[in-house]
């Protein structure tokens, strides 16, 4: 292999982790209420607690993986543009990884919710949010239609 290919391939092998979505906890089995199960039994607190936790471990990694790779790719670049590119990308990884940090608390608050048997339920209205809601966006408080209503508001009050 030519110097310049073993150059370009250990550079790829380097890169930067991509950033994480706020999908990842998509890696589950649905729930399949079974026929007169009632609505957040402690079957379906347990399924919802096991895609926070794996959620909330995936989040975590990427984390220690933001700081390895920051604490491996630091570097002192003599060029002002590069420095400015390596500073620019960190800048970008924190702030992902803030956005990250607010969620892992939003998680926590909501397993802390179904610890206590509040989740699953409408902060407005108190209807059930239900199974596929909350498979979608685990850590919703409000039903569909309320957070349609809370949406529009936000949406007039901004112009």
């Amino acid at each position: 292999m030519p110097k310049a290919a073993e150059v370009n391939a250990q550079t790829k092998t380097r890169s930067a982790p991509t950033p994480s979505s706020s999908t990842d906890f998509k890696n589950f089995v649905p729930y399949k209420p079974k026929r007169g199960e009632e609505y957040m039994s402690e079957g379906q607190r347990e399924h919802f607690r096991n895609i926070l936790r794996h959620w909330k471990a995936e989040l975590m990694q990427e984390v220690d993986r933001t700081v390895t790779h920051m604490k491996d790719e630091a570097a002192n670049f003599p060029d002002p543009a590069d420095r400015a590119t390596q500073e620019e990308e960190f800048s970008l990884e924190l702030r992902t990884r803030d956005r990250e940090r607010k969620l892992i608390k939003k998680i926590d608050a909501t397993i802390e919710r179904i610890n206590q048997d509040d989740y699953g339920f409408c902060d407005a209205c108190g209807v059930d949010i239900g199974i596929k809601r909350l498979e979608a966006r685990p850590t919703a408080t409000l039903c569909i239609d309320c957070k349609t209503l809370d949406e529009i508001k936000e949406k007039q009050e901004k112009g």
